[in-house]
C-alpha cells in the first residue's frame, strides 16, 4: 500500500540531513510483517492472531469511551506520529490529572518480557488495565468499560466475529493487546543501511557516531544493544543523586532495587523527547550530556555510567546515529491510523 505525498514529507523532515530523501513506495507494510533481523513474535494460545482481533483492538486504542469521563483514550498519550508517545513530560489524564511517569513509546512492544518501568506486569493482556484504573490515566474499571461498550451493537458484532462472545474484560484485554503487537518499527534509514538496500546508507558523521555508539568506550550498546536498542534490563543511569521516584523498589520492596528502572528501546528515539523516566530532559543533546559527565552518582548507578570524555563532534555524531533509528514508515503507515 503506497503511503503517498504526507509519507515521503515525513522522510525529508526526518532525513534532511542524509544524503537523499526516502522514496515512500519501498514502505509496505501489514500487521506483523516482521522486519529482517526481527525474531517472530510469540502470541499466547489463548490469544491468537486474527484480522477481527486486530481490527476490534485498533478502534479501542482510539475510544475515549474506555475513560470515566470520556475524555482520553490510549491514543492521548500514544500518538502515531511521535511513535506512540506524547510528547510531553507527563501526560495528563481525566480531570487533567497529571501522571507521574512520562509516557513510553509502543514500538515493538510485542517483544517486552514485562511492562511497567519497574517491570511489575508480566503480560501485555495484563497492562491494559494499568491505565484503566489508574488515578491519573483512565480513573475506570474494566468491569464497566465492558459494560459501557455492550450498549454499542458496533463493538457486539467485532466482539462475536473476533471472539465469539459478547463485550467483555476478556475481550477488551485480548483485542487491544493484539492491536498493540503490531506496533512493529523496524525499517529506518539504520536498518536500511545493515541490510545494504541499494540508495539507503548513513551519513558520515551517523557513521561515526555508530562506530561510537557500539564502541568499548561509550558501552551504549551494553544496554541499548539487540535489534530493538534495549536489553530490557533495570538499571540506574544516575540521573539524579537522590531520587524521588523509588522505581523498581516500588515493586519488591529491596533496597538493592531503589531507583532502578526498565532500560528503554532506543528506536525512533529522536521523535520522543522528552527523555528519562520523568521526562526531565527535552533533547538528546542534554541526554548526551549527561552521559558524558558521567551522572551524578546515585549509590545505585550502573558502572556503565561514566565519564565519557566526548569532544563536541564526537556528541552531534552520535546525535546523528540516534537519529537514524527513526522509522518513518512505522509514524506514517495508515493502517495504524484512526
Amino acid at each position: 500500500m503506497r503511503l503517498g505525498k504526507i509519507c515521503g514529507l515525513l522522510c525529508v523532515l526526518l532525513w534532511a540531513c542524509e544524503p537523499r530523501a526516502v522514496d515512500p513506495s519501498v514502505f509496505q507494510q501489514n500487521p506483523f510483517q516482521i522486519p529482517e533481523g526481527f525474531p517472530e513474535i510469540d502470541f499466547p494460545e489463548d490469544n491468537a492472531f486474527t484480522q477481527e482481533r486486530w481490527l476490534l483492538g485498533k478502534k479501542m486504542f482510539y475510544d475515549p469511551r474506555f475513560s470515566v469521563d470520556r475524555s482520553v483514550s490510549c491514543a492521548s498519550c500514544h500518538q502515531p506520529a511521535l511513535a506512540f508517545s506524547d510528547g510531553v513530560s507527563k501526560s495528563r489524564g481525566v480531570s487533567e490529572r497529571l501522571g507521574e511517569r512520562n509516557s513510553p513509546s509502543l514500538a515493538n512492544v510485542a517483544y517486552h518480557p514485562y511492562f511497567t518501568r519497574e517491570g511489575g506486569v508480566p503480560t501485555l493482556e495484563m497492562q491494559i488495565l494499568v491505565p484503566i484504573q489508574e488515578h491519573a490515566e483512565f480513573d475506570f474499571n474494566i468491569l464497566l468499560v465492558a459494560e459501557r461498550l455492550t450498549q454499542d451493537s458496533v463493538y457486539q458484532s467485532l466482539s462475536q466475529k473476533a471472539y465469539g462472545r459478547e463485550m467483555d474484560f476478556f475481550v477488551i484485554t485480548r483485542s487491544l493487546a493484539t492491536f498493540e503487537r503490531s506496533l512493529i518499527s523496524g525499517n529506518s534509514l539504520y536498518d536500511l543501511d545493515q541490510r545494504g538496500v541499494n540508495g539507503y546508507q548513513l551519513s558520515t558523521k551517523a557513521r561515526r557516531g555508530m562506530e561510537l555508539f557500539f564502541s568499548e568506550r561509550t558501552a551504549c550498546s551494553s544496554c541499548h544493544g539487540g535489534f530493538n536498542f534495549t536489553h530490557y534490563a533495570f538499571e540506574n543511569n544516575g540521573l539524579y543523586a537522590d531520587y524521588p521516584d523509588a522505581g523498581r523498589f516500588r515493586l519488591t520492596n529491596r533496597e538493592e532495587d531503589r531507583a532502578l528502572f526498565k532500560v528503554p528501546s532506543l528506536r525512533n528515539v529522536g521523535l520522543t523527547a522528552p527523555y528519562m523516566h520523568d521526562g526531565s530532559m527535552n533533547t538528546l543533546e542534554e541526554v548526551l550530556a549527561h552521559y558524558n559527565k558521567g551522572g551524578e552518582g546515585h549509590l545505585h548507578q550502573s558502572p556503565l555510567v561514566k565519564p565519557l570524555a566526548l569532544s563536541p563532534a564526537e556528541q552531534k555524531a552520535i546525535i546523528s546515529f540516534l537519529h537514524s533509528l527513526s522509522d518513518p514508515q512505522f509514524i506514517a503507515n495508515p493502517q495504524f491510523l484512526p
